[in-house]
């Protein structure tokens, strides 16, 4: 006899449990299935982000970027530092209970709202049955009224460096390093690469990044990009554009990789430890019977349309197993949603406006169109830009290093995208996001009174600029 739920989530990461919770909150007898457990063998919930992502690597970001404060940038405040250490088994400690303090909240809200936590894997059958197979074996079918697929991604395994977990590690490794190599190769310049990097590199690394994309950063702003690798060149990242990774060959303890440079000549370089993070992949292994009627697209994702539906009525899914960027932010939105949209209400997510942020020191943000981007649209625009280095509150942080940039349609003077890579990024480009929402014009932003001294005041002068009001930076002359 089969247990009947009205939703059915597989996967309990920032999609899968946001939706599990709202769908509870909706009064919707919710089970959520995960199978990701913890060291001693219990279900952890959170998925990836939670566990071995989003979470644990700001908790070593931040740890790595106190101790270089300490070592290194502190005589400026006046304040004299010596014989600073790190402790990296201390930090990796504080890193894990950071982790459990979170997934242990994630249970004690599901307990909160009544949703029933199944530790093991979950499978989509015909007519919506879910055929759950518990982390001891044990086999049993449910019956749902809606399923909500968010079984997340997983990173990408290439055959040239494959992962031994030991001197070759993906993202989740990286995390777990119990000393600082003093040769670290980084095969991927991207989000998690640049994060990563960041943060042994700081602990005193010779971090090298192995870039196969001619361009840094493609996907941002070229302006920002451009800043970006020169600032974390400066800071002491080796990185390396172009570079195709031929193969690789682990000696010992130390791994030698041979890859193809910019110019099409073949380089050697040997590493202790090399971090491959080349993207991630949908995960949907083991996950869809033949006759489910979920189908994948050429991708490997879950088709869905815009409302994250499937072809099957009741069957939906989102987060990183579908298409759009693999944010958490953008698959807990999703979950809400899809739960929404569940107990019959018409709820949408603004896909246009969906911030993205690496968080590097100093952090890169952005929101909306590249310049690039407006560009290939053919809308006629504007841009105001105000560095960093003309913002006190900045300086007397010793954090005056940046650029914050808007573009404005030059017609109806909308924000159409905002950019930046300074202090406190991740957070201020919300401001923008949170007026783009409502169709703000740069000078709606300029009129607003904004505190001073604050990093914020940047953002103002940024919409000041857009059309050649700025009072605290020289304006430049508008494009013809």
């Amino acid at each position: 006899m089969s247990t009947k739920y009205d939703v059915i989530v597989i996967g309990a990461g920032p999609a899968g449990y946001v939706a599990a919770i709202r769908a509870a909150q909706l009064g919707l007898k919710t089970a959520c299935i995960d199978k990701m457990v913890d060291a001693d063998g219990k279900q952890t919930l959170g998925g990836t982000c939670l566990n071995v992502g989003c979470i644990p690597s700001k908790a070593l970001l931040d740890s790595s970027w106190k101790y270089h404060e300490a070592k290194d940038a502190l005589d400026v405040h006046g304040i004299s530092t010596s014989d600073v250490k790190i402790d990296v088994e201390a930090m990796i400690g504080r890193k894990r209970q950071i982790v459990k303090n979170l997934t242990g909240g994630v249970a004690a809200l599901f307990k909160a709202n009544g949703v029933d936590a199944l530790a093991g894997k979950g499978k989509l059958l015909a007519n919506k049955q879910v055929e759950f197979t518990a982390n001891d074996g044990a086999v049993e079918t449910y019956d749902a009224a809606n399923v909500i697929i968010s079984t997340g991604s997983v990173p990408i395994n290439i055959p040239v460096a494959p992962v031994d977990n030991d001197v070759i590690v993906d993202s989740t490794g990286a995390l777990e390093f119990t000393e600082v190599p003093k040769r670290l190769g980084v095969i991927g310049a991207g989000v998690i690469g640049l994060e990563l990097g960041s943060v042994w590199a700081r602990l005193g690394a010779d971090v090298v990044c192995l870039e196969a994309q001619e361009d840094f950063l493609f996907m941002m702003d070229k302006q920002i990009a451009k800043e970006a690798k020169k600032t974390f060149t400066q800071q002491g990242l080796d990185i390396r554009l172009g570079a195709r990774v031929t193969g690789s060959k682990v000696n010992g303890s130390e791994v030698e990789v041979t890859y193809q440079n910019a110019k099409g000549e073949e380089e050697k370089v040997t590493f202790d430890k090399l971090i491959v993070c080349v993207g991630r992949r949908p995960f949907t292994e083991g996950l869809l019977a033949a006759d489910s009627g979920v189908e994948l697209d050429e991708r490997g994702f879950i088709f869905v349309d815009e409302q994250c539906a499937t072809a099957v009525p009741g069957v939906y899914a989102c987060g990183d197993v579908v298409r759009g960027p693999m944010l958490a932010h953008k698959g807990s939105e999703e979950g809400v949603m899809v739960a929404e949209r569940i107990a019959g209400q018409k709820a949408q997510v603004n896909y246009d406006i969906i911030p993205n942020v690496i968080y590097t020191h100093p952090e890169i943000a952005s929101v909306g169109l590249t310049e690039e981007q407006v560009k290939a649209n053919g809308i006629d625009y504007n841009i105001g830009l105000f560095p960093f280095a003309a913002s006190g509150r900045a300086m007397a942080a010793n954090e005056a290093k940046g650029t914050v940039k808007m573009i404005a349609d030059a017609k109806t003077d909308r924000i159409v995208g905002f950019h930046i890579i300074g202090p406190s990024a991740a957070d201020l480009v919300q401001q923008i996001a949170i007026a783009m929402e409502f169709g703000a014009t740069a000078e709606d932003i300029g009129m607003i009174v904004f505190s001073h001294p604050t990093l914020s005041e940047t953002v103002k002068e940024s919409a000041l600029a857009v059309n050649g009001h700025a009072i605290h930076v020289a304006n430049r002359k508008k494009r013809k």
